[in-house]
């Protein structure tokens, strides 16, 4: 079911399993709150069991891009396009956020983005392989993220 991301009153619900499910769920919301400022864009999740679309896109650029397979256990995704740019979550059981940014029209402005909810540990996907820059949020506390840029055609 497409669920509407509340910024306003964040709902750990879907991140019930999670350990840093309240941290998740705030970083869940920070994502909603950008969309709508930014570009009036609802941020709709769809639980990951009813989104393979989604998860097999997300995972076959991890793969071929930097050959990464996370262990962790998606819970959510989001696909949607606004404005000339196509974006793809996966929100992960451990506290993981990932997205995909990837422009229709511009090659050169493609990147998968990774944040870490506040009292998660780096993935070991992950560790050694990025720095990760600290951003405070009202609704996630701190959130660290990195990305890299997609070279190929998806």
């Amino acid at each position: 079911m497409n669920s509407p991301v509340d910024f306003k009153n964040v709902s750990t619900v879907g991140f019930e399993s999670s350990p840093v499910a309240e941290k998740l769920a705030g970083l869940r919301a920070n994502e909603a709150r950008y969309f709508m400022k930014k570009y009036k864009h609802e941020f709709i999740v769809i639980p990951a069991d009813e989104s393979r679309e989604t998860l097999d896109y997300v995972n076959r650029i991890l793969k071929v891009e930097r050959d990464i397979e996370f262990s962790a256990r998606p819970l959510e995704t989001s696909n949607f396009q606004v404005e000339n740019i196509r974006w793809a979550y996966v929100f992960y059981e451990d506290g993981l956020s990932v997205n995909v940014l990837y422009t229709v029209d511009d090659p050169k402005k493609r990147a998968v983005g990774f944040k870490l909810s506040e009292g998660m540990e780096v993935p070991k996907e992950l560790n050694g392989k990025f720095k990760f820059a600290r951003q405070k949020s009202i609704l996630a506390g701190t959130i660290r993220g990195s990305y890299f840029v997609i070279k190929g055609e998806y």
